[in-house]
């Protein structure tokens, strides 16, 4: 059976995954690939490449769904199916672009936890019973995660390159997913991803934002579950 490769979005690790590892894990081998070594686009897909099995399923969520489009423009014949998560295959946007360098500043001058708290994951999140939990657990990620990661993921996606000629290249099984209520990543920019991807399945999550894996655990699971049986 084809092991799964999923990689997290920025300042994350595993346990963004966490629901989904332990129920999918129970039938297939699942890899959880680290993106916070390098500061560009490519050389983090090298390296999850480098790692992974010789053909594998590939699920990025957010920054990680941009490494997964990534690895399959560079390795197409080693991913089986892609599911692309809360994503974007744009590149970054000026006045994105221009936040980056104040909050990079920040966190050289030891500001990590409040640019996390303050700037970054309160835009996350719905509201739901879920919502405070999820906010410790990507606190707790992003300081273990620490700044030097912070600083490498935010110039790889201040300097990423568009792809979505690399989508309507695609030619395996994919799912698009996102929260219905991802600001980051709205739900029309999934409609235009899959629109991209020639047979791709699209799937919205109610009460979910931008991290729907844990804000909708059980749903998020099944629909990957599906995707993986397709």
């Amino acid at each position: 059976m084809t092991p799964l490769v999923l990689l997290p979005g920025m300042m994350c690790d595993g346990r963004l995954f966490g629901p989904q590892a332990a129920a999918l894990g129970l039938w297939r081998a699942i890899h959880l690939a680290p993106i916070g070594g390098h500061d560009t686009m490519a050389a983090l897909a090298d390296a999850v490449l480098t790692h992974a099995p010789p053909r594998f399923a590939l699920a990025g969520l957010s920054m990680g769904g941009i490494v997964a489009m990534e690895i399959i423009a560079r390795a197409p014949g080693r991913v089986a199916r892609l599911a692309l998560l809360d994503t974007n295959p744009m590149a970054e946007l000026p006045e994105v672009r221009a936040r980056r360098g104040p909050q990079m500043e920040r966190v050289r001058q030891g500001e990590l936890h409040a640019v996390m708290r303050d700037e970054m994951k309160p835009n996350y999140l719905a509201d739901g019973p879920r919502k405070a939990a999820v906010m410790d657990l990507c606190m707790a990620m992003a300081m273990d995660l620490g700044p030097e990661v912070f600083l490498r993921q935010s110039a790889a996606l201040r300097d990423r390159s568009d792809l979505q000629d690399t989508l309507r290249a695609v030619r395996v099984p994919t799912l698009v997913l996102c929260g219905r209520e991802d600001r980051l990543c709205p739900v029309a920019r999934h409609e235009l991803m899959a629109g991209l991807v020639p047979g791709a399945r699209l799937a919205i999550i109610k009460g979910a934002a931008h991290l729907p894996t844990l804000e909708q655990p059980e749903a998020t699971t099944a629909a990957l579950a599906r995707w993986l049986e397709e």
